[in-house]
């Protein structure tokens, strides 16, 4: 009997497939999804201290591009450890970064994630992140085997909860997924599948 217990809590454990070896590598009609790289960490400075991409973001602003460089480093570590994707977007056309998308703080007990992204506001209003979240989503339910995925916005961010009910997101009013403590002012969306 105990065999089959502990086989069936490791099975429950372990039935999300969390495996960037190698990275999986995303396409879209117009961009294509790529592993950072230390060459990102340029332009992955300039996106994560533009005020306009940081206004709904409640994270620390870098000063320095030693904080990039650490950045980048704990990311690689992350996807080297199987413990969240997280993907560079670019054109089809140029290897530029122009935003990021992530799937992280992985739950394997509810075979849960959250979803994250984050765009340049040149990219923005094109529909890109739109392409970027379908195909990543896809990956989440369909081959990493996430059963719940949520997505936490600032009130404010109109275009951010426009994307997450565009791509079915239902918002938690009643904070079944995360407790209100832990979300402070930010809404919660889930999508379930």
């Amino acid at each position: 009997m105990h065999g089959y217990v502990k086989y069936f809590i490791c099975s429950y454990i372990y039935s999300m497939i969390i495996n960037n070896n190698p990275f999986p590598l995303l396409t879209t009609d117009r961009s294509i999804l790529r592993r950072l790289v230390m060459d990102d960490a340029d332009i992955l400075f300039q996106l994560r201290t533009n005020a306009e991409v940081n206004r709904y973001l409640m994270r620390p602003v870098p000063t320095s591009m030693d904080e990039i460089y650490a950045y980048v480093e704990k990311i690689d570590g992350l996807l080297s450890e199987n413990k969240s994707f997280y993907w560079v977007i670019c054109m089809k056309n140029d290897n530029k970064l122009i935003g990021t998308i992530c799937l992280w703080n992985f739950d394997g007990e509810k075979d849960m994630a959250d979803l994250g992204y984050e765009l340049s506001p040149e990219f923005q209003g094109m529909g890109l992140m739109q392409e970027a979240a379908e195909k990543v989503i896809d990956y989440g339910f369909d081959v990493v085997g996430i059963k719940t995925l949520l997505g936490l916005t600032d009130p404010g961010n109109e275009r951010s909860a426009h994307l997450l009910k565009r791509n079915g997101f239902k918002e938690d009013t009643g904070y079944e997924y995360v407790s209100k403590d832990d979300v402070g002012s930010d809404m919660v969306y889930f999508l379930v599948r």
